[in-house]
């Protein structure tokens, strides 16, 4: 499999990356023997990986609802005008907010896709009017509330 950055990652890699993304706490002994590999090759293997960029982080998945933020929303945000200086402002605010988990640029009518995490609804209309309604730069936004999550994976697919 050729990655972006023209090294070859060969198929041990590949098992590597899919068993921390099963599971990131598995022991480098662990690891070792789901790759039919000793520990000091799998070790060096990590370390590659992680130097190389192929494994930006290590991450604990929290539960929403248990922490009282498993209202999820994805808001769709069109700018008054896009221009590179709008545009960085716009961003550099979204950043720094904490229930915005997600944001991406997209295509289309909208400008940014964002991912709110709140308790429920009266947050997330009181965060609408005293967060996001503070942003000038924003010409409107479109809500579509999760009723119900089918399928949420945290890892990428590896052939």
């Amino acid at each position: 499999m050729m990655m972006s950055s023209n090294v070859r990652l060969d198929p041990v890699d590949l098992k590597i990356l899919k068993a921390l993304q099963e599971n990131a706490r598995i022991t480098t002994k662990e690891l070792a023997a789901k790759v039919n590999l000793s520990t000091t090759p799998v070790f060096e293997r990590l370390k590659r990986l992680e130097k190389e960029g192929y494994i930006k982080k290590y991450v604990a998945v929290l539960d929403a609802e248990k922490l009282n933020q498993g209202f999820e929303v994805y808001c769709m945000v069109k700018l008054k005008q896009m221009s590179r200086d709008v545009a960085q402002d716009f961003t550099s605010v979204i950043k720094d907010v904490p229930q915005v988990v997600e944001c991406y640029n997209i295509s289309g009518e909208f400008d940014y896709l964002l991912k709110i995490m709140a308790p429920d609804m009266k947050t997330y209309n009181e965060f609408i009017i005293n967060v996001l309604g503070t942003i000038d730069s924003i010409g409107s936004i479109q809500s579509t509330f999760v009723m119900n999550e089918i399928k949420h994976g945290y890892g990428i697919w590896i052939e």
